[in-house]
Order: C-alpha cells, then sequence, then structure tokens
C-alpha cells in the first residue's frame, strides 16, 4: 500500500539551495567575476539589452514581462556585485 503523502510533495516549500551565510560568498563571487574587463563589458551589454531598452506601445503582454523577467535579473546581478565589492 502507498504511503498517504505519496504525490504530494511538490506542495512542500522548496528547499534553501544554499547554507546560510553563503550570500555573502555569492556575493563576494558575482563582484570577482564582474571585476575585470570583460565582466564589466558583459554586464554593460546586458544593461543595454534590458535596462536601456524600450519596448513599443503595440508589444505584447508576453514581450513585456519577458523583459521585466530580464530586467529583474540583471539588477539582481547588479545588487550582488554591489553587495560583494562593499564586502556585505
Amino acid at each position: 500500500m502507498s504511503r498517504p503523502d505519496a504525490g504530494w510533495t511538490w506542495f512542500d516549500p522548496p528547499s534553501s539551495p544554499t547554507a546560510a551565510g553563503s550570500g555573502d560568498d555569492l556575493a563576494q563571487a558575482a563582484a570577482r567575476v564582474f571585476a575585470a574587463g570583460d565582466g564589466e563589458a558583459l554586464l554593460q551589454h546586458l544593461k543595454e539589452m534590458t535596462l536601456e531598452r524600450c519596448l513599443g506601445p503595440d508589444s505584447g503582454d508576453a514581450a513585456l514581462r519577458h523583459l521585466e523577467g530580464q530586467r529583474h535579473l540583471v539588477l539582481h546581478l547588479q545588487a550582488l556585485v554591489a553587495r560583494g565589492r562593499a564586502g556585505r
């Protein structure tokens, strides 16, 4: 006989992918990755493609949502880099 909770694990909240305190490690790693010239050029390119890009008035809902997701990711990377550079 199967367990009563079998098949329901997808309702459980996701486990934390990293241990406590490793957010600082991730921020420092991001700061190192984007510290050199190539990393800065890549981050600038991502900013130009997302943050500095405007969609036209006829853009669909899916395109707007997609761009907003990209912007969120770039802003998250920028925040990690800033936190890593500040040593926090």
